[in-house]
């Protein structure tokens, strides 16, 4: 039974905040703004899964992210790069989330047995490599990527469609992320999280755990990367780069890599701070030196690892850790001014 604790609420507040926002929420501040927000939420959500309840840190998530667009560009797109399939895009979604899952599971087996910055390093790994294959082997892509992909007819040249369905999704996987981790499965890999030695000698099979988790996060990222695909219309290998793969990781700090809700709130501020940073009077352009652009690319890099810098400072457990904060500060302050009201304090916000 899910209880009212100010954590579902608010969470709540902010579903019926964003199933509304199309009603009175620019077309640009949806399609674009709201839309790459969700998904990259949802892509982050899977890292934050792992890291929360698995102990796992993986930088692999993108790949797979990006496994999953790549396998429907290979078998929707008609002409240009890839096996230029032509098949249905719902046939192409299939192939894409059985790929991702299949390369997830392959992935969480080779890594289970390893840990801490070895399990970091090796995931990493698998990332570059993914970016080398895709570069290199011109038969599913190259680097100049596959163009003209197309999504199902449902949400062509309908955005608000599209996201819908990135809105529906992340819901489902939040739900469903947070009911796992009551499940016994879920209890004994928050189990192998803490201490994996006593799980092992309790007879709980540690790295099977962490497969069927990795490999569970595999495809949500996998949904993830067909709404991507599906919103950008065409991939490439340098999307799939250690770039990309960092600012992900950089989205689950932010927003706090311990909350499931801090991966949308992180991807809600990256996505913001990319757009609207350089608007600022002084920082978007300098007049005498032709206006210059402050916060191009290489520079929002800079700015973005401000940010992360002043948040890891301020709370290691990011947006979502400072919220939590004054949260509990806000109870505790309600607690000593009606100190006859704890016990029912404690009963409704329990968790």
């Amino acid at each position: 039974m899910i209880s009212l604790s100010a954590r579902n609420v608010a969470v709540a507040l902010t579903c019926v905040a964003l199933i509304l926002l199309p009603a009175f929420g620019s077309d640009f501040f949806v399609d674009f703004v709201a839309t790459r927000t969700l998904m990259l939420g949802l892509a982050a959500s899977t890292m934050v899964f792992l890291s929360a309840y698995g102990g796992m840190v993986s930088l692999a998530q993108w790949l797979i992210f990006g496994v999953a667009g790549f396998a429907v560009g290979n078998v929707v797109a008609e002409s240009g790069r890839g096996l230029n399939l032509g098949w249905g895009p719902w046939t192409g979604v299939f192939i894409a989330l059985v790929a991702a899952t299949l390369l997830a599971l392959l992935l969480g087996i080779l890594s289970a047995r390893s840990t801490g910055i070895y399990f970091l390093m090796l995931t990493l790994t698998y990332a570059v490599v993914g970016f080398f294959f895709f570069g290199q082997v011109t038969t599913f892509s190259g680097f100049g990527g596959i163009t003209g992909i197309d999504p199902p007819g449902f949400f062509d040249d309908r955005p608000k469609r599209l996201y819908y369905a990135a809105l529906v999704l992340s819901m489902l996987a939040y739900v469903g992320f947070r009911a796992i981790a009551r499940t016994p499965f879920g209890l004994a890999l928050q189990g192998v999280r803490d201490d994996p030695v006593r799980m092992s000698s309790l007879g709980f099979n540690v790295q099977l755990h962490r497969t069927l988790a990795f490999t569970l996060a595999g495809f949500v990222a996998g949904l993830a990367g067909v709404l991507n695909i599906w919103w950008n219309g065409q991939i490439d290998p340098t999307s799939i780069s250690i770039g990309p793969t960092l600012d992900l990781l950089i989205i689950a700090v932010i927003g706090g890599i311990s909350h499931l809700e801090g991966a949308w709130l992180g991807a809600f501020v990256f996505i913001g701070a990319n757009i609207y940073l350089r608007d600022i009077p002084f920082l978007g352009s300098i007049e005498g030196l032709l206006e210059e652009r402050l916060l191009a690319e290489e520079r929002f890099n800079t700015v973005i690892g401000l940010l992360l810098l002043l948040i890891m400072l301020a709370s290691p457990d990011g947006l979502a850790g400072i919220i939590a904060r004054i949260e509990h500060g806000i109870r505790l302050a309600f607690r000593r001014s009606n100190p006859e009201g704890d016990g029912s304090s404690l009963r409704t916000n329990g968790q």
